[in-house]
């Protein structure tokens, strides 16, 4: 029997905005880019959302894996997110909480997600999670959320990803979890955008006190020659734990100012930026691609740049919203 949290089609289904051709990033990660689309679903506006955007930080050996804070989501939406306890066969958990009308969101193993053909599926085990809002557990389907999208899985992907396979492996642990309890979802732009500033001069309050491109800077000079001797494959790792991070993070930023002026708040400077931190973000990444294709030197100019971005973009939003 079917069950349903969100009847959808992925035939006619209708992307946000964020995953439209013309974005910079045509991807951030996984649990992003997995709740725009679900948030976007259930008719909740997701940029709304991105204040956390400005309080990500260099981590040491890669940026802030950056990700919608749960409370946000419960303060803008009426959205609670609980831990699923697997007891059970993972399908009938799914089941059980899509009947309720309730999204699980689950790590599933991409090997076996066919939207992932090209790059994972049925060629190698990348850990993602999707969404899970359609599943019927006699046909072997399930309806989810992954990446930019919404799409279909059946029959012995169905099986494999949901982990349905005998005998079992008595180490294998199970997944992670969660369920989304839909309490009161629409509102509109004008009584989201209170809350949406006072999450923004939260995550102002948790950005870094002392510029992180300064630390980024440091360690990428002295990442630089052992990564011109690597291979494309540590390039992408490499890019994704760091440029590609704050890149598509602060495009996220500059899309949520957007919406501020489009609401009448005086952020263009700041907009403008983090816009251009994104920008030439991406035009070092291919730089960087390139170098280590042929082994040559890198200039480091663009590092300098967006470290300027970046002062100017938060001293602006500081100025604007905890110092007035």
């Amino acid at each position: 029997m079917m069950q349903r949290a969100l009847a959808l089609d992925p035939r006619t289904y209708e992307r946000h905005p964020i995953h439209g051709d013309a974005r910079i990033w045509a991807e951030t990660n996984c649990y992003v880019d997995l709740w725009i689309e679900l948030l976007h679903a259930l008719g909740c506006d997701p940029v709304a959302a991105l204040p956390f955007t400005v309080a990500i930080d260099f981590e040491g050996d890669q940026w802030t894996f950056f990700k919608f804070p749960l409370n946000d989501l419960f303060d803008l939406y009426g959205l609670d997110v609980q831990e699923l306890q697997l007891w059970r066969q993972l399908p009938s958990h799914i089941e059980e909480q899509v009947g309720r009308g309730r999204p699980v969101l689950v790590e599933l193993d991409s090997y076996f997600l066919p939207d992932t053909a090209g790059t994972a599926y049925k060629c190698a085990h990348v850990k993602t999670t999707v969404a899970a809002v359609e599943i019927d557990t006699e046909r072997r389907h399930l309806g989810y959320f992954h990446g930019q999208g919404f799409h279909h899985l059946d029959g012995d992907d169905f099986a494999d990803a949901l982990r349905m396979r005998e005998p079992k492996d008595p180490s294998a642990l199970p997944p992670y979890a969660e369920f989304v309890k839909v309490r009161n979802t629409r509102r509109a732009d004008a009584d989201l955008l209170p809350t949406s500033l006072d999450l923004l001069r939260k995550h102002l309050r948790l950005a870094p006190s002392t510029n992180p491109f300064n630390g980024f800077r440091a360690r990428f000079t002295t990442d630089l020659p052992r990564l011109l001797t690597e291979d494309l494959e540590q390039f992408h790792q490499y890019s994704f734990a760091t440029l590609r991070q704050y890149g598509a993070c602060y495009e996220l930023t500059a899309t949520y100012l957007d919406w501020l002026i489009a609401h009448g708040e005086p952020v263009r400077e700041a907009r403008d930026a983090f816009q251009s931190l994104s920008e030439r973000t991406k035009t070092f990444q291919f730089q960087l691609a390139r170098a280590m294709a042929r082994g040559k030197p890198l200039d480091l100019s663009t590092l300098d740049e967006v470290a300027c971005l970046w002062e100017q973009g938060v001293s602006s939003l500081t100025a604007q919203y905890l110092e007035t």
